[in-house]
C-alpha cells in the first residue's frame, strides 16, 4: 500500500513538472524556441508556425498595433513546401508556396482586425492568428 501511495504521489509531481514548461504546443521542427523574441515574427517549421514572441504554436499568436508589420521566416523546414494563406474575413494577401530556410513573407497591417491563417499545403495542421489593434 505504501508503495503504491509513493507512486502516485511520484506520478503527481511529475505531472506538476510538465505543466510548468514555458513552451506552449510542445517541442517540434521549427525553431523560434519558447518565446522573448520580438512581436511579429513567426518561425514557419514542419508543420508548424510559431510566434518567436510568447512561444505559441498551431495556432501562433501574435498581437500587434496597427501599422505592425508582421513577418513569417522559413526555418528548419529544408525540402518541404509551405505558405502563409489568409483565412476568411478580414483578410490580407497570401504568400506564395515556398520551399527553403531563409524564406520570408512580410505583411503590414493597417487595419484593426482579427487574422487567420493557415498552409496552404498542410491547412489546418498549420495554422496562427494576428490580432491587430
Amino acid at each position: 500500500m505504501r508503495i503504491a501511495k509513493a507512486v502516485i504521489g511520484l506520478l503527481a509531481l511529475a505531472a506538476l513538472v510538465g505543466c510548468s514548461s514555458p513552451t506552449y504546443g510542445g517541442g517540434g521542427g521549427g525553431g523560434g524556441g519558447g518565446g522573448g523574441g520580438p512581436v511579429g515574427q513567426i518561425a514557419v517549421g514542419n508543420i508548424l508556425f510559431q510566434s518567436a514572441h510568447n512561444g505559441t504554436q498551431n495556432p501562433a499568436i501574435d498581437t500587434v498595433a496597427v501599422g505592425s508589420t508582421v513577418t513569417w521566416t522559413w526555418t528548419g523546414t529544408g525540402t518541404v513546401a509551405h505558405s502563409v494563406q489568409s483565412q476568411g474575413a478580414p483578410n490580407f494577401p497570401s504568400s506564395a508556396i515556398l520551399t527553403g530556410n531563409g524564406m520570408t513573407y512580410s505583411f503590414t497591417f493597417t487595419t484593426a482586425g482579427t487574422y487567420q491563417y493557415d498552409c496552404a499545403v498542410h491547412g489546418a495542421a498549420m495554422s496562427g492568428r494576428i490580432v491587430v489593434r
